[in-house]
């Protein structure tokens, strides 16, 4: 995400103040690193750290800043849409929704699963473009979510800084949602084991 940002800023020719989440701020920093030791001149790149509501609405209501980016919840894109009408500055958002991943009806159906839990998963699932629900039509629907489901069974889920991470394999069902019809499956279940949990318990 912050590659999407900063990559097109400064081949346009700007310079570029970054705010990550706050909670997430480590690959960011890592990156301007990189580009610093790649032969980036200081001030080009720029990591600020810190809450949005102080650190983020400076920056946007800052009159030296011509242009925000923001991705995330809608509710925080009609904030930083409001805090930037005071200096009439150019905007791009990329707010909420949820990802749909399209099969129809003469799609390959291996391709199709494949396709669907890559795209899930992705960055943990951690992504703004995530397939989180699926549109399968009616002839292919239930071979779809049979397929996913096995694919989702071969899952490892575990510390990924470990060499070879305990993990656990969890009995994922897919959801999807046919032309006309929606499906939802049941949630998936969680490891009996105490010793294996998943890092982040819902």
């Amino acid at each position: 995400m912050a590659a999407w940002k900063i990559l097109p800023a400064i081949a346009a020719g700007n310079t570029i103040v970054l705010k990550p989440a706050e909670i997430t701020p480590l690959t960011s920093l890592m990156f301007a690193m990189a580009a610093k030791e790649a032969g980036i001149p200081d001030g080009v790149i720029n990591i600020v750290s810190g809450s949005g509501r102080v650190v983020g609405e400076h920056l946007v209501g800052h009159p030296d800043v011509v242009m925000t980016s923001f991705t995330g919840s809608t509710p925080v894109g009609k904030r930083v849409a409001e805090v930037a009408t005071a200096t009439v500055k150019r905007l791009h958002l990329e707010l909420g929704g949820k990802a749909p991943f399209l099969v129809f009806d003469d799609a390959d159906l291996e391709a199709a699963a494949h396709g669907a839990v890559a795209a899930s998963l992705i960055n943990s699932g951690q992504d703004c473009t995530a397939a989180t629900r699926a549109y399968v039509q009616r002839p292919l629907f239930d071979a779809f979510v049979a397929r996913v489901a096995e694919l989702m069974e071969t899952v490892r889920v575990g510390d990924p800084s470990r060499p070879a991470p305990t993990s656990v394999r969890w009995s994922a069902t897919a959801t999807a949602t046919a032309s006309r019809a929606s499906s939802s499956a049941p949630a998936p279940t969680r490891p009996s084991s105490p010793e294996a949990k998943p890092l982040v318990e819902s």
